[in-house]
């Protein structure tokens, strides 16, 4: 379920640490109160991750509950971003890159360059 995000509509990460102790109500806590976002948006998730990087939490409300899913690596680490109190909305790719076990953040291209004669 969690490498496909075809059936969602938003992916946020939470970063810095979270304590994966916590159940439903206490991540749905952090998503209204630290971050203020509404935790009960339909094909939403949120991602939680804790000082282990190589398990997450996701949270998913379905109209009828929540759905907490949990992963955990058997080899590798995700590559979490750690600014604490800030969350961070995905695109499917960056999703993408997340779940591979890649950084979220874009490389950098070469930049093109316009030179006004030759050497």
């Amino acid at each position: 379920m969690l490498n496909d995000a075809n059936h969602l509509d938003k992916v946020y990460i939470l970063c810095g640490f979270t304590d994966l102790r916590m159940g439903i109500d206490g991540l749905a806590s952090i998503v209204q109160n630290q971050v203020a976002l509404n935790p009960f948006t339909p094909r939403c998730l949120f991602l939680f991750c804790g000082r282990r990087t190589d398990r997450i939490k996701g949270l998913v409300w379905e109209e009828d509950g929540f759905l907490l899913v949990y992963k955990r690596l058997e080899q590798g680490k995700f590559i979490w971003p750690r600014n604490e109190h800030e969350v961070q909305s995905l695109s499917r790719e960056q999703y993408q890159w997340l779940m591979q076990g890649l950084t979220i953040a874009p490389k950098r291209h070469v930049e093109k360059v316009h030179p006004e004669k030759a050497i």
